[in-house]
């Protein structure tokens, strides 16, 4: 709980640091990286390149500085950012770092109207927010069997498949010897790779089948300037071996038996695949409605899969090549839970028209590739 004192100046200040929250944060990365270079190799320098790092990071700051002062709910937002971090190796060392350049961005940023009791009633914020994502991710590495310093494990590529126009997919098994870990659908892993530049970058993909298996199989689109995803394209291949992560993330299927609709645009089929999979060898009575959008049917990865998986109620949208869906043409049975995954602006305009058709947006989940958010309220 924030201090009576602290929380006074928070809420004063509030207002200036939200307005300023992305300066504030593109401060922060560059005057922590030239502290702490090590740390180019955690976070996705694609992202820090278009600035979508920092749009992402702001509105997070501001969120718990609002649940702290009103009970804004932040439950979701801390889940997904501690999946994530674990999916990445995130240590509760790194955190005071963080911590001691992002006050002296807002310093920096805000100048003079930094008091000393500024200062201390932010960095209190901070440090409420960092022993909330250390708790809850200490939590997540030991359900996992896993710690920051052995989530990252050798994989070897067992097969390489070509599954659509600029997309393939690994299979994937332990080089170590060690067992493949469980997972839910509708989670990822995060690949590491070593670029020719010398950096290490990681990307997280989501798993496009069914736990159980004994593998894991994960399916990347070719992004244009995408350094990892080229790299993996056009440099890994059949028995080379990469460094993946346990699998981590907080978007998986309800296992409840409430019917299911899978909405989904491009590579966002990928969970969607690993959700139809479990169903189809565990629930194959279970009510389920997919729609799929693809810009063309030669774009459309795994396509003979999802057709199959699919059944009676699977839509697909090849229209006009603009990758949309008619969510009005979309059956919502009674009870419904929908999953959705694409670019951000299809899901934004998907989740708006599934609210106007009467979902409750507690029954609208959603993963987000990299940075970003649907809305102000989700991160």
């Amino acid at each position: 709980m924030l201090s009576a004192a602290s929380a006074a100046v928070v809420r004063a200040t509030l207002p200036v640091v939200r307005d300023h929250a992305a300066e504030i944060t593109a401060e922060f990365y560059p005057s922590m990286f030239a502290a702490h270079p090590e740390l180019l190799n955690l976070f996705n320098q694609g992202n820090q390149a278009n600035g979508r790092q920092r749009i992402a990071l702001a509105p997070a700051v501001v969120a718990f500085a609002e649940h702290l002062l009103d009970g804004v709910p932040f439950g979701p937002i801390a889940d997904r950012i501690a999946h994530k971090h674990v999916s990445l190796g995130v240590r509760p060392d790194q955190y005071p770092i963080v911590g001691k350049h992002l006050i002296g961005a807002v310093a920096t940023v805000l100048g003079d109207a930094v008091t000393p009791e500024v200062a201390a009633a932010w960095e209190e914020v901070y440090w409420l927010f960092a022993v909330l994502l250390v708790a809850a991710e200490a939590r997540l590495y030991q359900n996992a069997g896993v710690s920051p310093d052995t989530v990252w494990r050798p994989w070897r590529v067992a097969k390489r498949d070509e599954e659509a126009v600029d997309t393939v997919s690994f299979t994937l098994v332990p080089d170590d010897g060690g067992p493949v870990p469980a997972f839910e659908p509708g989670q990822y892993v995060s690949v590491a790779v070593d670029l020719p530049d010398g950096h290490r970058q990681p990307r997280q993909y989501s798993l496009s089948q069914a736990p159980g298996d004994g593998e894991l199989r994960i399916t990347v689109r070719r992004v244009p300037d995408g350094a990892v995803s080229n790299f993996l394209h056009d440099n890994v291949h059949t028995d080379d071996v990469v460094l993946v992560t346990s699998p981590a993330g907080e978007v998986t299927l309800d296992h409840t038996g409430r019917p299911v609709v899978l909405i989904s645009a491009g590579i966002g089929i990928t969970p969607m695949l690993s959700m139809l999979h479990h169903i189809a060898a565990t629930q194959p009575t279970r009510t389920v409605v997919a729609a799929h959008a693809e810009l063309t049917p030669e774009r459309h990865a795994h396509r003979a899969e999802y057709d199959q998986l699919g059944g009676s109620r699977q839509l697909t949208w090849y229209e006009n090549g603009d990758g949309r869906v008619d969510v009005d043409a979309i059956p919502l049975p009674l009870g419904a839970i929908a999953y959705l995954c694409g670019p951000i602006a299809f899901m934004r305009d998907v989740r708006a028209a599934l609210r106007r058709r009467g979902m409750s947006a507690d029954d609208i989940r959603y993963e987000v590739f990299g940075p970003g958010a649907l809305d102000d309220a989700s991160y």
